[in-house]
């Protein structure tokens, strides 16, 4: 494997492949880049990434502290433990509820699909209070996370007429996929989002994703 990392992470990579297991034995040659927050981040050259980044606030100060408090907890518990917190809906900021800041935050993940093409576009939702985002990478990822939730905190806070107050959490949440039946899973969780939290019948209902009837080729 070629790492992009610095030499001080390299003990840390190792022991959280193994910890973790998020190596697999296809990728046994792939280029990964590697960066380390509060969450390990893996973005194997080439494979479509599941993103999921949340409002600032979103999630209460005891959760969070807890998880400081054991900074060994696996990613994927990590996100299955904020995504029940998330659903529920019942903490924090709704600013993505407001439908001309639900349209901006479609619109930048539009166009950094097409026309800038930094990315594939498999499948989106965006709900009251985190985006879900399915894409095959065709720039570094953290140059899209950085575009994507830079240009729609601006112009989501210049709508709401909010100055100097963080819009979006600053560390996001990413997975890449293994094979395509895991990507059609993850297609799926994504675009029944709304369905399961009980905001719309069908996938089709719900105007900020990509399941959207009305989109058509849009994206």
């Amino acid at each position: 494997w070629v790492f992009f990392c610095s030499l001080t992470n390299q003990c840390i990579i190792c022991s959280r492949a193994l910890d973790t297991h998020i190596v697999d034995r296809e990728l046994h040659f792939a280029k990964m880049t590697y960066y380390e927050r509060h969450l390990p981040h893996w973005h194997p050259e080439g494979r479509v990434v599941f993103l999921t980044w949340r409002l600032n606030g979103s999630l209460p100060g005891e959760f969070l502290r807890r998880l400081r408090e054991q900074p060994h907890t696996r990613a994927g518990r990590v996100f299955r433990m904020a995504r029940a917190q998330l659903h529920k809906s019942l903490h924090g900021p709704l600013l993505l509820k407001d439908p001309r800041v639900a349209r901006c935050v479609v619109e930048t993940i539009g166009r950094g699909g097409n026309p800038l093409g930094q990315y594939v576009l498999h499948a989106f939702v965006v709900m009251a209070n985190h985006v879900h985002l399915l894409i095959e990478p065709r720039v570094p990822l953290a140059r899209i996370t950085d575009g994507l939730k830079g240009v729609s905190a601006k112009e989501g806070n210049q709508i709401l007429g909010r100055t100097g107050k963080r819009f979006w959490q600053s560390e996001s949440f990413d997975h890449w996929v293994r094979n395509a039946g895991e990507l059609e899973r993850i297609r799926t969780y994504i675009e029944w989002n709304p369905v399961t939290a009980g905001l719309v019948g069908n996938p089709e209902e719900w105007q900020w994703s990509s399941a959207f009837a009305g989109r058509g080729n849009q994206f």
